[in-house]
């Protein structure tokens, strides 16, 4: 009888993305990580469907094994994660990777999408047991990249398939055999594109706390990991979850140091700081003026009175009128000023408002951003913009022939926006 007799699991915003787009399900016999991507919100929106679909179970479809059940999984989330896209133009584009592997009586069955990956670490030695979806891996397999030049290519963040973006997808399945004390990882692109596997197989097999006798708890292996992962940069959101087997009737401890089998949601999450740092599934906030930093891409623009007459009021109810050589005495204060002064604020604050409800494509940090607001600077350092959702593609992958029309600080919708980038994330070729 195989089953699960340790595990745990951490997610991190990372020292670039404002926000958290992972979600994770951490909850014997089942594992899964998905990477979400699309537009502020719309990644996390994506991310956590897809978390949802699996935590609802396998079903009971008649004569189906566990992997065929847990395929149908997969293409459910797929098909509401699309429908979700289509309906709603806040999630234009709106799509996750997604990587999950479930403990069988007898085996490890993994069904994959995207470039989110699962590992085995056996007898000291660490193996890769996905493939990735992304335009790196297939000029790997064709021959045309060697794994140290993909290790290094620009377009290396680029994915080819994933879940929502399409209404039918392809998924990748897998039924592998298990040996006693197996450790297997589960985790974002976060963490693979900040550490070499090399990286990875020597942290997994060191004794990271400095301890020299005993077993560690996987809780010290998966804090170690996500923190040299943020110690190499940090460009993107880190989630590492950890799973031990055994093969026998040996009693085992059931869950890790971090209180696994806490249903969804609820999971403990690492913090590092940054807004929203905490949250294992995080809504993005919008970034603040201070936290902008300008790229050499982002060469955006810089962008009659009422007195009161008041002498008392005569016998017979009337305004008196002055005696000659008297003076109309003035009482109360000169309100044009003021009025003219809220009217001037009332303008100012509706059209602040108006112009948040456009967006437009620039960089923050390197990498191609959704921006919220106008692209113009006021006087007194007043920005009418704000970095609304930074995508995982570097300015530099941009094609050189579109870059130019990318960055023209064009106003468009939302969905739009979002739409936008989200193809880019997909390497699609598109015509801002």
């Amino acid at each position: 009888m195989l089953r699960v007799i340790e595990y745990a699991q951490r997610t991190d915003t990372g020292r670039v993305r404002p926000a958290n787009e992972d979600s994770f399900l951490a909850r014997t016999p089942l594992f899964a990580v998905a990477d979400g991507m699309g537009g502020a919100q719309a990644g996390e929106v994506a991310s956590r469907m897809a978390v949802e679909v699996l935590h609802e179970g396998l079903g009971e479809r008649s004569g189906g094994t566990v992997a065929e059940r847990l395929r149908d999984q997969v293409v459910e989330a797929n098909q509401r994660i699309h429908e979700r896209a289509q309906s709603d133009s806040r999630n234009a584009g709106m799509g996750t990777t997604l990587t999950a592997a479930y403990v069988d009586e007898r085996h490890l069955v993994v069904v994959h999408v995207g470039d989110s990956r699962l590992y085995r670490l056996r007898g000291g030695e660490l193996e890769r047991l996905t493939r990735d979806h992304s335009l790196v891996e297939e000029l790997v397999r064709q021959g045309r990249l060697t794994p140290e030049e993909a290790a290094e290519h620009p377009q290396r963040s680029i994915i080819t398939r994933a879940l929502g973006p399409e209404s039918e997808v392809a998924v990748d399945s897998e039924v592998l055999r298990v040996q006693d004390r197996d450790v297997f990882m589960v985790c974002s692109d976060g963490l693979t594109a900040m550490l070499s596997d090399q990286k990875i197989g020597d942290i997994m097999t060191s004794r990271p706390d400095g301890s020299l006798e005993g077993d560690l708890p996987l809780q010290v292996y998966v804090d170690a990991l996500v923190d040299a992962a943020n110690d190499a940069g940090g460009r993107d959101n880190i989630t590492v979850l950890l799973f031990r087997v055994e093969g026998d009737d040996t009693p085992g401890t059931l869950g890790g140091a971090t209180g696994a089998g806490v249903p969804i949601g609820e999971q403990p999450t690492g913090s590092h700081p940054g807004p929203d740092a905490e949250q294992a599934t995080a809504v993005m906030p919008v970034v603040t003026a201070a936290d902008l930093e300008r790229e050499a891409g982002d060469d955006a623009p810089r962008p009659r009175s009422l007195v009161e007459l008041a002498d008392g009021p005569d016998a017979a109810g009337g305004p008196r009128s002055p005696r000659p050589g008297q003076k109309k005495r003035r009482r109360g204060l000169r309100a044009g000023p003021f009025i003219v002064l809220f009217l001037i604020a009332c303008v100012l604050t509706g059209g602040y408002f108006a112009s948040q409800t456009v967006y437009f494509v620039g960089s923050y940090k390197g990498l191609v951003t959704v921006y919220r607001g106008l692209p113009y600077d006021l006087p007194a350092g007043v920005r009418l913009y704000s970095a609304n959702y930074p995508s995982s593609v570097p300015v530099d992958e941009v094609d050189p022939r579109i870059r130019k029309r990318l960055f023209d600080h064009r106003i468009r919708s939302l969905g739009d926006a979002n739409d936008l980038v989200s193809r880019l994330e997909r390497g699609e070729v598109v015509k801002p």
